[in-house]
């Protein structure tokens, strides 16, 4: 119960995240994101994953994540608060909707992933 009450906030405040502009609610949509995970699943869709630059990091599963903490991660990295140099080069180059997007499709409950 306590889980799904977590991930129905988590959901909530990424449909009503503002904009970077605060020209209203931001809406993700998961269909849209889904097409642009490709850069995404490269590290974050294989189990145990771990990345040799620009140091060894194990890199964390992402599907079922919450919303809003995904859309706030991407613009840390997009903004230069998170220092990982992948992460901020891929972050730079999304959009703020792309963002929303991302952060819809991975909030999905029950996500299947190759490796979940």
């Amino acid at each position: 119960m306590t889980k799904t009450m977590l991930l129905t906030v988590g959901l909530a405040a990424t449909l009503l995240a503002p904009t970077a502009m605060g020209q209203g609610p931001l809406l993700g949509d998961p269909a849209a994101g889904r097409e642009k995970t490709r850069m995404c699943q490269g590290c974050h869709g294989i189990e145990g994953w771990r990345t040799a630059f620009p140091e060894v990091y194990k890199v964390p599963r992402i599907a079922g994540q919450h919303g809003a903490y995904l859309m706030k991660a991407l613009q840390q990295y997009k903004n230069g608060e998170r220092s990982h140099a992948s992460m901020r080069a891929i972050a730079s180059t999304l959009s703020d909707q792309d963002i929303a997007d991302l952060a819809a499709f991975y909030a999905q409950p029950r996500l299947k992933t190759a490796n979940r």
